[in-house]
């Protein structure tokens, strides 16, 4: 793992240079910090390890890290931790220049998960799932190997949605991204501390303090993914009616079991009226 012990030249990092608006900072910091607090994603002692890609939500949600650890009442250390795939192009040089020049711990994984991928799906297929699951081993191994007590991914208020949505429409399932989750080894938790911000606030963010983004040309290249469509339509919902994404949000948080149709998770089978029950 390499930390940052010099002050590397910042003439070509753009991040330096920005400034967002008070009222973009205000308002990440405070809809971190309530989803921190609503679902205890961070204690006092924790190594956090914070995923970042090198795109605008993972360097927003390790700066707003950052900051909150500075003006936190606990002390936690966050590590930064970018899985180079080996990408064709991707400029390797970027991310630890960045990390230094904001005095991050951090660390640079290189896993050809790349190769494997473009082998194992056909020309024109989805690569996402096979990429994302790929990835999310490397990152349980690393964070052993950190003991990292949390994951922090970048995960925001519209990916929440969207997968809600791509659950429902070809998966048949009611099923999203949960803000604080146990891997399924029971060895991990993984927290999503963007959970509650809306993708145009973090892209205002992102714009404004220049953070030097690095493009995905490998799922981010597919121009049909069903993702795409799903935030298309989402985008029209919410310019016909504004905060229509929010409202499918906290429609998460509001949940009614008997009121659906899941007889595993409601006891329809019991379910009797109190006139049943005295004859």
């Amino acid at each position: 793992m390499k930390s940052a012990t010099s002050t590397f030249p910042t003439a070509n990092l753009l991040s330096a240079a920005g400034k967002p608006s008070k009222k973009i900072i205000t308002g990440l910091r405070s809809s971190v910090g309530r989803a921190i607090s609503d679902y205890s994603m961070i204690h006092d002692g924790d190594r956090i390890m914070v995923c970042v890609s090198g795109g605008k939500d993972s360097f927003t949600l390790l700066d707003v890290l950052l900051q909150l650890k500075k003006r936190a009442p606990i002390s936690f250390d966050v590590i930064a931790v970018n899985l180079d795939q080996k990408q064709p192009g991707f400029p390797a040089d970027i991310l630890p220049a960045y990390f230094e020049s904001m005095h991050v711990s951090y660390r640079i994984i290189e896993e050809d998960t790349y190769s494997v991928v473009k082998q194992v799906i056909k020309e024109g297929k989805t690569m996402c799932g096979l990429c994302s699951r790929l990835r999310r081993g490397v990152l349980y191994r690393v964070a052993d190997e950190l003991k990292a007590t949390k994951i922090a991914l970048g995960h925001h208020q519209d990916d929440i949605v969207e997968t809600l949505f791509l659950n429902m429409f070809f998966g048949a399932r009611l099923e999203a991204m949960p803000p604080k989750l146990l891997s399924d080894s029971g060895k991990h938790i993984v927290i999503r501390p963007l959970a509650y911000c809306q993708e145009t606030l973090i892209a205002e963010y992102a714009q404004s303090r220049q953070f030097p983004i690095i493009p995905c040309n490998l799922c981010g290249s597919q121009e049909n993914l069903q993702r795409k469509k799903i935030k298309a339509m989402l985008r029209t919902w919410e310019m016909e009616d504004p905060g229509r994404t929010e409202r499918l949000f906290k429609s998460l948080q509001n949940v009614s079991p008997s009121h659906l149709a899941d007889f595993q998770l409601f006891d329809f089978k019991t379910l009797t009226s109190r006139s049943a029950e005295s004859h």
